[in-house]
């Protein structure tokens, strides 16, 4: 084992077993999937480092490297727009081979990690904080799937009561031997229709806020995680193939090959332990952020639900104001009635 390839706080290589586990540590994604992450960033061959013009050009733009032209058979001598265009085809040619061979490298890694013939450097810790966060994803997308269904059904709820009010109403008009009863009735779904709404606002501040957690925080702190975890599989492809060189004969040509597997180890060592150490960071925040936001809203819900259900129209709208939320005019056609200050 190379010297210093693992920070000893806080990972560890974890050898794999012949079932292909690590550990306890749980597998989240298939085979196919992993080999599609890895493959799913392609080289960039749009943009190349070559421009025209030179030092002194206009710097307009890259030369294309034309797919149809036919090599020439004159003599004539070949100018400086040649040589940039080779340049280009140059540098586009090593950008292809080093995605080929680190695209190889991972894929190695990934089956051999798989198939139990490799070790994977696992944070315990971390990856444990990963899978609750994964799992607390999933549980929130079912709270904010609910969220969205109350909010229909009491939007369907209001329509119906206002339309009931109305035909209270119309035949409270209509009908004099009934038209006490007809108009506390309608008086009733009025005031049913008024404390729907305020709820309305409520639940779909609620829902705002939730949906908010989990598509855009969420979502952000599991992106750096997946660009952390193609850093772990970088780095264990690049340490096991450092490792197979250290193991083998020492020659003059071993020796070149062995110190730029050391240095191209080295750059994704820094690689990872830079994201892991902004994964971690990215989760702390994450998990205050979710107490207070979550502390906020829950109190909201309670509060904004037991006042309907009481019947307590002040408590309601009590319940508004301390949120700072204000309701759409009644005449809306959409059914959030949410408007945040």
């Amino acid at each position: 084992m190379t010297d210093g390839i693992l920070g000893k706080a806080a990972t560890m290589e974890i050898p794999i077993h012949g079932n292909g586990e690590a550990g306890q540590l749980p597998e989240d994604d298939g085979l196919e999937q992993d080999l599609q992450q890895v493959m799913v960033s392609g080289p960039n061959l749009n943009e190349t480092s070559i421009v025209s013009g030179g030092y002194g050009g206009s710097g307009d733009g890259l030369i294309p490297t034309g797919s149809g032209r036919h090599p020439s058979h004159s003599t004539t001598p070949t100018g400086p727009g040649d040589e940039v265009a080779r340049g280009i085809a140059g540098e586009k040619f090593d950008i292809v081979k080093k995605w080929g061979i680190n695209t190889y490298k991972c894929t190695k890694q990934l089956l051999s990690e798989r198939f139990g013939r490799g070790s994977r450097t696992v944070d315990l810790e971390l990856e444990l904080q990963i899978e609750l966060l994964r799992e607390t994803k999933r549980k929130y997308e079912s709270v904010l799937q609910l969220g969205r269904a109350l909010t229909a059904h009491l939007y369907s709820l209001l329509q119906t009561q206002h339309a009931l009010g109305d035909a209270f109403a119309d035949l409270s008009q209509k009908s004099p031997e009934l038209q006490e009863e007809f108009g506390y009735n309608a008086e009733t779904q009025k005031l049913l229709c008024k404390n729907g709404e305020t709820l309305l606002g409520a639940v779909n501040f609620f829902v705002s806020s939730i949906n908010t957690l989990v598509t855009k925080t969420m979502e952000d702190t599991l992106m750096t995680v997946k660009q952390y975890e193609a850093a772990r599989l970088e780095y264990d492809a690049y340490r096991t193939d450092l490792e197979e060189l250290s193991l083998g004969p020492r020659d003059a040509g071993t020796r070149g090959r062995l110190e730029s597997a050391q240095a191209t180890f080295q750059a994704h060592r820094d690689k990872y332990e830079k994201l892991r150490g902004d994964v971690a960071i990215k989760l702390k925040f994450l998990e205050e952020n979710k107490i207070k936001v979550m502390h906020k809203q829950l109190l909201l819900f309670h509060n904004a639900v037991s006042a309907y259900f009481a019947g307590n129209q002040k408590q309601l709208e009590q319940t508004l104001q301390q949120f700072n939320i204000k309701l759409r005019p009644p005449g809306a056609e959409k059914p959030s009635w949410l408007e945040e200050q």
